[in-house]
């Protein structure tokens, strides 16, 4: 007998596989501010979608895989006329929702934009709820939809918490994928033993490098990938209410899984139990289409606009106070080549704010850069530096700032006051300021894609928690097609 083998016993799911099937089958309601959180996001991420409509390059992605083709029960692309199979209108709905980076952040060792996930939710639950009508039965409601996203929401962010992907050259929408398809095959009726197995696939299936978001190579893909993410998300979820099997040890098979091959040996921390913590402590990106370790950087620019805006050819330099994670994803320097390395660029972002007094996506295109090369001249200028406290602080978890400070220096030995802000507008420390803003932005954006009758039913319908929640799916949808 050989004494080379692989012992082929079949082992029980990865902890982690279980945690995570367990919590999203648990039947404990999330907490009454997560659910109207909850509600929050979900306008702000479809007016966001609604936003990026008016961007050819965006909707170029959008509609059938064949051109013509139509879904009988398709899922509907808010803004479109498109019924779509659940797959490609998930991929189309987070494609809109992520492309003008303007939708929600998490922020921690592992970053990213949990509302992402909306796109396999809504998707699939447009394309359930159509099926069960047309057999005679009630449609799923608004208020499954919210309670999803809680759970998608919990699922990136403990994850993200104290794993960080992208320290391995992974990108974030590895935990899009690992969430949306938890929620996804719940929605599709996925017993446990199908969410553990529709999971295992999702960690096994080869990740997205981060390669999209940096220097030198920062490209439109980093405004899809979420999307794509949610689609596979998805597809798999499909393929396990189907039958296909698992893989238990996705994670933790020694050389072959995904602790071994990707995440250097090191196994996950979860460093508390899935609930309701991360939609209750979104950060919401309200004032700038920005990435959102620019956000404060960005207003701390706005509010010196006054102080510079008429004296720019006698700047000497300007200071950027900041924490690592901003140094280490956003900070660079020489030609931005695309819109999307634009809105990952500190300096970039800071110039706008000090030349202009605001920051919109129209200000990443690039007719408007070769109209004015002044911004450049401006970001010869800026000089870079991290404050250990801001670094401390990011990661701090009664705190989560995202701290910057903006000071302009001129050539006759002046300076303007050193502007400081700790935590932008759309965080948990400054809701109440937040939420009327939000809705602002919500109604700017959809009045950009919609009639004014159209907006005011959608605003009516989002702005009652009760009513909304009680809505059925299709519904809700009927408001959103073009």
């Amino acid at each position: 007998m050989s004494s080379h083998f692989d012992l082929n016993d079949r082992p029980a799911p990865d902890d982690v596989l279980v945690a995570i099937a367990d919590y999203v089958q648990g039947d404990a309601p999330p907490s009454a501010l997560a659910l109207d959180t909850a509600r929050l996001c979900l306008l702000d991420t479809l007016g966001c979608g609604i936003l990026a409509l008016s961007f050819p390059a965006c909707v170029r992605h959008l509609g059938p895989v064949v051109p013509g083709t139509v879904v009988p029960n398709g899922a509907r692309v808010p803004g479109t006329d498109f019924r779509l199979d659940p797959i490609k209108a998930a991929f189309d709905i987070g494609c809109i929702v992520r492309w003008l980076d303007y939708n929600d952040t998490w922020l921690a060792a592992e970053w990213g934009h949990p509302s992402d996930n909306l796109g396999g939710i809504l998707a699939v639950a447009d394309y359930l709820s159509q099926v069960r009508v047309a057999e005679g039965k009630a449609p799923l409601t608004m208020q499954m939809v919210l309670e999803a996203m809680v759970k998608a929401h919990e699922i990136q962010g403990v994850l993200a918490l104290t794993n960080s992907f992208n320290r391995v050259g992974l990108d974030h929408v590895v935990l899009v994928k690992v969430a949306s398809t938890a929620v996804v095959a719940k929605l599709l009726g996925a017993d446990r033993g199908q969410i553990i197995a529709a999971l295992s696939h999702a960690w096994v299936d080869g990740q997205a490098l981060r390669t999209y978001r940096h220097a030198p190579n920062a490209g439109p893909r980093k405004s899809w990938a979420a999307g794509d993410a949610t689609s596979r998300a998805v597809r798999l979820a499909l393929l396990a209410v189907g039958g296909e099997l698992g893989i238990p040890t996705a994670l933790t098979a020694p050389r072959w899984g995904f602790y071994d091959v990707l995440f250097g040996g090191k196994p996950f921390s979860l460093s508390q139990p899935f609930g309701s913590y991360v939609m209750e402590n979104i950060l919401f990106k309200i004032s700038f289409p920005a990435e959102f370790h620019a956000q404060t950087a960005v207003e701390a620019a706005v509010r010196l606009h006054p102080q510079v805006k008429d004296r720019l050819s006698e700047i000497e330099r300007i200071e950027l106070t900041t924490h690592e994670s901003a140094i280490r994803i956003i900070s660079k320097v020489g030609p931005l080549n695309n819109p999307a390395d634009r809105d990952h660029c500190l300096q970039y972002m800071t110039a706008v704010g000090l030349r202009f007094g605001n920051l919109t996506a129209e200000h990443y295109e690039d007719s408007f850069v070769t109209a004015h090369p002044e911004l450049d001249t401006l970001r010869e200028k800026m000089v870079v530096r991290e404050e250990p406290r801001y670094s401390q602080e990011y990661l701090e978890a009664d705190k989560r700032s995202i701290a910057n400070a903006v000071q302009v220096f001129f050539t006759d030995g002046s300076a303007t006051e050193k502007i400081e802000v700790e935590y932008p507008l759309g965080h948990r420390r400054r809701r109440d300021e937040g939420i009327p803003k939000l809705l602002e932005k919500l109604e700017h954006n959809l009045a950009t894609h919609f009639t004014p009758e159209r907006c005011e039913a959608i605003l009516a319908l989002g702005k009652n928690a009760e009513q909304l929640a009680a809505t059925s799916v299709p519904d809700f949808m009927a408001l959103f097609v073009r």
